[in-house]
């Protein structure tokens, strides 16, 4: 629980220091400001369809009584819509973060500056920062469908389904958001997500002491605008924990 409230910390430390410069905080929003009105435009699409969704995938209770067959219907609404935001979100980071590679990598390089720079640092272009986001994002999205697919399918037992399902869903976002919030300061080390997936494991209360506010406020409307910048300076502060906890 320390390092899980250490990580937590660490997310108001980034709000502390992107408050003393609104510059950084403005270069981190842009990014965000474009991939949240995709992510809106999905949920909504998805809320309007949820009852369609919810029939589809449950045609074998077209003959059960009423409560049961809304009962089912709820639950199998509930997973669908659970499991299609945490996807999301996952998405929404790694697009995010591929998009606004360089803005990014601007603000790591002016964080980590003040707190006594990287030797060695490599120079990233914004091409290689697209690339590079773009192809983990994909990766970390297909290996969290190894998580959401089965809790999709657990979110159809009553009960369990909106109660542990959800919690599950939200340890799940946030440790896979974790990965990609301590991207680019893995990425000016030369080190990508088979070095930091790793390093990151065994710090894995550090990490959802981060990742879980950032997905929990991601889910109010238009605050991913300040909270992915905020999640970002973080992610660069526990990078350079997990770094320095490894080196010792």
């Amino acid at each position: 629980m320390r390092d899980f409230f250490k990580g937590f910390r660490m997310f108001g430390q980034g709000l502390g220091i992107l408050l003393r410069s609104p510059r950084l905080l403005l270069i981190g929003a842009l990014p965000a400001l474009l991939t949240t009105l995709l992510l809106i435009g999905g949920v909504v699409a998805l809320a309007f369809w949820i009852d369609d969704l919810s029939l589809l995938l449950t045609p074998f209770a077209d003959d059960w009584s009423p409560g049961w067959q809304t009962t089912i219907r709820v639950a199998a609404g509930v997973a669908v819509f659970g499991v299609a935001l945490a996807i999301a979100m996952i998405g929404f980071t790694a697009i995010t973060l591929a998009v606004g590679g360089p803005f990014y990598e601007h603000i790591a390089e002016k964080v980590e500056d003040d707190l006594g720079g990287v030797p060695g640092a490599v120079d990233l272009s914004g091409w290689r920062l697209l690339v590079l986001g773009l192809k983990d994002g994909i990766a970390l999205v297909l290996r969290s469908l190894l998580f959401t697919i089965p809790l999709l399918i657990a979110g159809f037992i009553p009960v369990v389904g909106q109660t542990v399902v959800p919690v599950l869903l939200a340890l799940v976002t946030a440790w896979f958001l974790a990965l990609e919030l301590i991207a680019v300061p893995f990425y000016r080390r030369g080190m990508g997500l088979k070095q930091r997936r790793p390093l990151l494991r065994r710090h894995r209360a550090l990490a959802l002491g981060l990742g879980l506010p950032v997905s929990l406020l991601c889910l109010i409307p238009f605050a991913a605008l300040i909270v992915m910048p905020v999640g970002f300076v973080g992610g660069v502060l526990v990078a350079r924990e997990v770094l320095a906890a490894e080196a010792a």
